[in-house]
């Protein structure tokens, strides 16, 4: 089964699923709909209203997202991004164990379904520039701007 709750944030709606057990996804949406939520799905809801609210920087979710062995890695390492600073794919490449990891680094990147609680939006070019966000690039200078990781 899947509960799903809706957020209403400053820079669109958030759909967040949950499979009973904790949280299977969390996107950004041009619209809300009906709501079949559970503890997780509302327990989202509440902190991402805190963390919109600048009330809270870290989340404690159940998170459960689908992916590879290498995506989990990679949304691992995103996890360990703190609040208010960014980091680069070569970076997190490296930390992985092969700079030549960058790529598939990206595309484990892009394919993060949790989106603003595994913070892939910390995440920019090796070059300091905002790249590449799912959510579409005014969403990720948003969220960086709303953590202060950036003074655009």
């Amino acid at each position: 089964m899947t509960f799903v709750s809706y957020l209403e944030t400053p820079i669109g709606h958030l759909r967040i699923l949950s499979n009973g057990n904790g949280i299977t996804s969390i996107k950004f949406m041009d619209f809300d709909g009906p709501e079949d939520p559970d503890i997780h799905t509302e327990s989202a809801k509440t902190q991402l209203k805190e963390y919109f609210e600048a009330k809270r920087d870290r989340f404690d979710l159940t998170l459960l997202p689908d992916g590879t062995d290498f995506e989990q890695k990679v949304w691992t390492q995103l996890n360990n991004i703190p609040h208010g600073t960014t980091t680069s794919y070569g970076k997190i490449a490296t930390h992985l164990g092969d700079k030549n990891f960058s790529q598939a680094v990206g595309s484990a990147n892009g394919k993060n379904p949790i989106a603003v609680v595994i913070p892939c939006h910390r995440v920019i070019g090796s070059d300091n520039k905002l790249v590449g966000y799912a959510g579409g690039m005014e969403r990720k200078e948003w969220l960086l701007k709303h953590e202060g990781a950036i003074l655009l």
